[in-house]
Order: C-alpha cells, then structure tokens, then sequence
C-alpha cells in the first residue's frame, strides 16, 4: 500500500501503474495480481485506508466532551480538521472526496467506513441545532469548496484554509427554521 500512495503521490491517481507499482516492491507487474486483482482493488484498498484515517483524525480532534461543552467552537475544530486533513494529501482528499476513477466505486466495505465518518459528522452537527440536509449538503459543499480552492489556488498557503471558521459561522447562524424558503418568499 506505502508503494501506492508513492506512486499516485507522484504521478497522480490515473498514474497509477501495474509496471510502476511492482517495480517499487521488486516484482514484476503480473506478480502484483496475485495480490490484487485489479487496479479498482488497489484504489478501493487505499479508498478504504484512507478513510479509516480520516476517521482517526477526526476521533481525536472533537470529543463528546468538547461538543458539550461548546458545541460551536467543537463545530470549528471539527471543520478546520476536515480541511486540514485533506489539504495535507491531496490526492488521498481526491482520491476519498472526488470521483476521478473512471468505474472505481468502492467496495461496500470500504464505503461502509465513508458511511460511518458522515455519520458521525451527522451527529456532531446535530448538537448544534443542524438537522436538515440542506444544511448538511451545504456543509459538505462550503469545506470541499474551501480545501478545493486551497489545493488549486495556494498550496503550502492558507488563503482559504483561514476562512473556515468564517464559513462554519455562516452556516450556523440561523437555523433550518428561521429561514425563508424562496417559494415562501415569492
């Protein structure tokens, strides 16, 4: 798996080649079959050690401690640790947040990790006061926006890294129930 991400970390995600990866392990490409039995197999092992990542980096950046005690301020932290998180690996961050694989879709149980992390987010926000998942698409949509524009447009900078907490503020400042749906408003 190290001599994957090396690869794709190189040459990036559609770079990654059976010749390429079995020279780095000293094999030759057909031996790599032996323990995958695809290039789909190795992106949903590296799919899947990713997530499981993620979700260790997310555990111990909010407790439920934290979230009881400022909920907010937890909302923060935790959003700064997303972007954080996929800025420091861009292609692991392309490889679990954007769909560049032509055909790759992740092994049930690889996804199911995915499922569990969102979940968790799900939660979090709900101490908040976010239940709806509008709000919750467009939590997604702002931080993957921001760790996009930071990946493209200043990397190793903090242009839009800064702006997390701008953007958790605007996304919570009023609840679901306190807005005014635009057909309501026509």
């Amino acid at each position: 798996m190290r001599a994957s991400w090396e690869v794709v970390r190189e040459h990036g995600l559609a770079g990654l080649s059976m010749r390429d990866l079995g020279d780095r392990v000293g094999m030759r490409a057909q031996s790599v079959y032996s323990y995958f039995a695809s290039k789909h197999e190795i992106y949903d092992a590296m799919f899947l050690e990713g997530y499981r990542a993620f979700a260790d980096w997310m555990d111990g950046a909010v407790t439920d401690a934290d979230i009881a005690a400022d909920p907010i301020g937890a909302a923060r932290t935790s959003a700064r640790a997303f972007v954080d998180f996929c800025v420091s690996d861009p292609v692991r961050y392309q490889l679990l947040f954007q769909r560049t694989i032509p055909g790759f879709t992740p092994s049930d149980e690889s996804y199911a990790v995915a499922v569990q992390v969102y979940e968790q987010m799900t939660r979090h926000l709900a101490a908040i006061g976010v239940h709806d998942q509008e709000t919750l698409d467009l939590w997604t949509a702002v931080l993957t926006g921001l760790t996009d524009q930071q990946i493209s447009n200043d990397p190793g900078g903090t242009r839009w890294t800064r702006l997390v907490d701008r953007a958790v503020d605007m996304l919570i400042t009023r609840s679901p129930d306190d807005r005014t749906s635009t057909s309501e408003a026509t």
